[in-house]
């Protein structure tokens, strides 16, 4: 994993792997995925109302004192979907661990073998390898996959 990656490239690699990740019921019970991209997503439409209603609140009651407290929720409520991005974005470029390479390169191996179209197999594959795998089983064979779970 690149760790001299800066924080705007995580950010948008977040935003590309909620997008490259198969959002399937059956992988929920095995990767932290699904419920990240969910909450993320949720964060991404709500926080940015809930930190402008703290806001705005405190000013329409003209409370002074209860700015600085306003402004601390915003700014939380402001973090939360880029925590997110910001885990995704990390999450894409780890390096998948050994059972889970494994397991990766026997489905990239069934699909190429059924004649369907993958990028080459990577030697050290990471999680975004996983999805774009995980993706592509989906569409050409997902009754195969099924019985994989």
């Amino acid at each position: 994993m690149t760790t001299n990656k800066s924080i705007w490239r995580c950010l948008q690699d977040g935003q590309k792997y909620m997008q490259e990740w198969p959002m399937k019921k059956e992988l929920a019970p095995v990767f932290p995925e699904n419920r990240v991209i969910t909450i993320t997503r949720f964060a991404i439409k709500v926080m940015p109302a809930i930190a402008a209603i703290s806001v705005l609140l405190q000013m329409a009651a003209n409370n002074v004192q209860g700015m600085p407290q306003a402004v601390i929720v915003a700014l939380f409520a402001l973090s939360l979907p880029l925590q997110g991005l910001w885990w995704l974005g990390r999450r894409r470029d780890t390096p998948l661990p050994p059972a889970l390479a494994g397991w990766y390169r026997e489905l990239h191996q069934k699909i190429t073998s059924e004649g369907h179209a993958m990028q080459p197999i990577k030697s050290q594959p990471r999680y975004k390898e996983l999805a774009q795998a995980l993706s592509r089983a989906f569409k050409v064979d997902r009754a195969a996959l099924e019985r994989w779970f």
